[in-house]
């Protein structure tokens, strides 16, 4: 077994100082004690040229990209004070995350190779730009929902769209007010009222504001944060924040977990944040997709054989407000290898390819989720054999729609699906191979 690399060198202390767009005026004593202490001052060049030189330490502009090149920077000062700015509160989408993990990864490698001990961060907030805008607005920030576009997608906005819904985008700059507008009028929600806030906190502070549908402000400041007041246009179909959305909100070929379906499946896949699904056989990406609207913590990779297929997977996502979700092209179950370990899986297709129950089976931990539907005998023979030797529970879901029949109005029934989920059991311990000795009673 070859021994653990060596831990990195750390700083001798290292804290990171929220700023606001008041710069050095708007800091409490403590965050202007940290950045005069410090020998080596990290941030974004807007950042730093915010400091008075009485801030003698060496100034050091963030790189690009920034998250890799975190360890190198902290490596490179080792021993030294190191101060980090950052915009607002560290801990809110900030530098201050990016700083915690990387601290935990070297005291989890300090650790291993008996080196020293990764350096504590100390945090010094300031006021978010979420906090200032709530305050100049009079809304609750408790009611108030966020959404960042700093190094996002725009389409991460779609999946909060709600009439009435208060929205705050962290924009990604002096472009992103336009982009948004454009995006609101695209997906219904034209009439919504959109306030662009300028240099929250800062004496060049500004508003303008107009609707998306005739959004025709020029680029203003890169720094600014966007306030909506969504407003749904009339004849917009709204999208439920449950599974089971409308056909129709899909682009498909027909291969499609329909709605009524895809409301129960997605019941027993059971998503909570921070877990990963496995769609296997995605088809349209309707169930990967509504996994990862349940909670924006959610996590999700849609597998699916068939490139065109899995391109229109990657525009339901876009267009659905997920474009995080991941499509792994390729037939499984070779395509499932190197993946990361799923909380649940869903199998919607292709059940009898041979070793692919087996192996999604394998894949999950102790206490994870299987769900696998089918519509043909041959699958559903399948499924009873491994409802027999797991357990779980087997249903038969049946879905009858009102249609014409001549002057009169009937049931059609489509076809039935069959289902199997269950959870993966604990491993059990191996009984005895010979049983206990006994004991001599005095």
């Amino acid at each position: 077994m070859s021994p653990a690399p060596p831990a990195p060198a750390a700083p001798e202390s290292l804290s990171v100082v929220g700023i606001g767009a008041d710069g050095w005026d708007g800091l409490p004593p403590a965050s202007r004690q940290a950045l005069s202490a410090a020998e080596v001052l990290i941030g974004g060049a807007r950042q730093l040229a915010l400091l008075p030189a009485e801030c003698t330490g060496e100034r050091v502009p963030w790189p690009s990209p920034l998250r890799p090149a975190v360890p190198g920077l902290l490596a490179a000062y080792a021993g030294r004070r190191v101060c980090v700015l950052a915009s607002g509160d560290p801990m809110f989408y900030g530098i201050g995350r990016t700083l915690t993990e990387v601290i935990q990864e070297q005291a989890a490698t300090g650790a291993a190779a008996g080196g020293p001990p990764a350096p504590e961060l100390r945090v010094l907030p300031h006021p978010s730009a979420v906090s200032h805008a709530c305050a100049r607005l009079g809304w609750p920030l408790e009611d108030t929902e966020v959404v960042t576009l700093v190094g996002r997608p725009a389409e991460n906005l779609l999946r909060v769209l709600y009439d009435g819904r208060r929205v705050l985008v962290l924009s990604a700059g002096a472009r992103t007010p336009a982009e948004v507008a454009a995006l609101l009028r695209a997906h219904g929600f034209g009439p919504t009222r959109i306030r662009v806030l300028e240099q929250l906190g800062g004496p060049r502070e500004k508003t303008a504001e107009g609707i998306a549908e005739d959004w025709d402000l020029p680029p203003g400041d890169p720094l600014n944060v966007l306030a909506l007041d969504c407003r749904r246009a009339p004849g917009t179909e709204p999208l439920s924040a449950v599974p089971g959305l409308p056909d129709a909100a899909y682009e498909h070929d027909g291969q499609l977990t329909k709605r009524h379906v895809r409301a129960a499946t997605l019941a027993a896949l059971a998503p909570a944040p921070g877990e990963l699904l496995w769609d296997v056989g995605g088809g349209s990406g309707s169930i990967a997709i509504e996994w990862l609207r349940a909670h924006r913590g959610c996590r999700a990779v849609s597998v699916e054989r068939d490139p065109v297929r899995a391109e229109r997977i990657g525009r339901n996502a876009r267009t659905l407000g997920v474009p995080g979700l991941r499509v792994v092209t390729g037939p499984a179950p070779a395509a499932l290898a190197g993946l990361p370990t799923p909380d649940a899986v869903f199998i919607g297709g292709g059940l009898t390819a041979p070793g692919l129950l087996a192996a999604c089976w394998a894949a999950l931990p102790a206490g994870g989720r299987l769900v696998a539907n089918t519509v043909t005998l041959e699958s559903e023979a399948l499924l009873a054999d491994w409802y027999r030797q797991h357990g779980g529970e087997l249903v038969r879901l049946a879905v009858a729609h009102a249609v014409p029949v001549g002057g009169f109005t009937g049931w059609r029934q489509a076809m039935p699906v069959t289902q199997w989920s269950a959870v993966k059991p604990q491993a059990t311990s191996p009984s005895p191979s010979s049983p206990p000795q006994e004991t001599e009673q005095p």
